[in-house]
């Protein structure tokens, strides 16, 4: 195991970001917090991170799109787990231009930094989307890339842009591959928040895209530690790594499973809007794991319907608890 000095997170502010850096911070890494920079001086989730992690963090407020600004944040570090992007799938069919400037450029920017820098390791975040409707499963790291939205065709695009670094430059770089991350903090764009804050708010009509598709849904907690494993194994350089808990689920079963958690009478509602076109629709994903528990020694804490019902309850806790339901619009469609 390798542990680094001092590490770089992009995309710190965000969800699975600021897991991550208080994770980081326990662990005894001094890390600095690559935030999106604006003018109140807001740090994103990392404005309401847990009391035992608060000012042990460096904050750099950039754009990961500059490419000064991100070399400027890389320069006292020696790893960077690259996260910012743009991942909204609905916002991506009007905005296109805005997704290859910030996943596709603002990684070169991460990977060019990196090397000029001399940077010891650099993680590069993809998705699952990636692999578009799986042709096979459990989807293993082979499983052809299919580009089904702009979104997932921009990280497929810097997928490749950071293997290109490894294999041309031999830049210390791997790419993990989480699958449908969900947890405190998630935006409510994602199905699982939309499900629980439209139940919590008190509606009985639970408006939906289509729910006959699968997910693999992995907790945040594992999403995080598969982070960490990557960064201190000697063995993800150069590789593609799905965390996924390899447990297929419906959103329809998903709705199920949360109503009953919830105790809640409701019925579901399909909303003309939140359905993506056809050729659009990723209809089924199911991880297959065993590379990353062959090479970086992960596992996840939350597999199974058991562990996903586990995971589900902390996420409803969280979602319901003082304050929490109030930052969310959950009359409204969230891009």
């Amino acid at each position: 195991m390798k542990k680094y000095r001092k590490v770089l997170v992009t995309g710190a502010d965000g969800f699975i970001g600021s897991h991550l850096t208080e994770a980081l911070i326990r662990r005894g890494y001094q890390v600095k917090a690559f935030t999106l920079y604006n003018s109140f001086n807001t740090w994103g989730w990392l404005d309401q991170c847990a009391d035992d992690v608060k000012g042990k963090f460096e904050v750099f407020s950039g754009d990961i799109r500059d490419p000064y600004g991100v070399k400027e944040a890389m320069k006292d570090c020696d790893a960077v787990l690259h996260l910012a992007a743009l991942i909204a799938i609905p916002y991506s069919y009007h905005s296109p231009e805005t997704y290859v400037d910030t996943n596709i450029k603002g990684t070169l920017n991460v990977l060019q930094a990196a090397r000029e820098l001399n940077v010891s390791k650099v993680i590069h975040t993809s998705t699952s989307e990636v692999y578009g409707t799986a042709r096979f499963v459990p989807i293993t790291e082979d499983h052809p890339l299919q580009g089904q939205s702009p979104y997932s065709a921009t990280k497929i695009g810097a997928d490749q842009l950071a293997l290109s670094f490894y294999r041309s430059f031999q830049m210390p770089v791997g790419v993990i591959r989480p699958f449908n991350t969900y947890g405190p903090r998630q935006s409510a764009r994602a199905v699982i928040p939309t499900i629980i804050t439209q139940i919590a708010a008190g509606y009985k009509e639970i408006k939906l895209g289509a729910i006959s598709p699968t997910r693999d849904f992995n907790y945040v907690e594992d999403t995080v530690n598969g982070f960490i494993a990557m960064l201190e194994s000697e063995n993800g350089i150069g590789e593609e790594i799905n965390i996924g808990s390899n447990y297929e689920i419906s959103i329809g079963d998903t709705v199920k499973l949360i109503r009953e958690i919830m105790n809640a009478d409701i019925k579901i509602v399909s909303d003309e809007a939140r359905i993506r076109p056809e050729k659009s629709e990723v209809e089924r994903l199911w991880a297959d794991n065993s590379k990353a528990e062959r090479l970086l020694g992960w596992k996840p804490r939350y597999g199974g319907r058991e562990g996903f019902a586990r995971g589900l309850g902390h996420t409803i806790e969280w979602f319901t608890s003082a304050g929490h339901l109030a930052i969310y619009k959950a009359d409204q469609y969230n891009l």
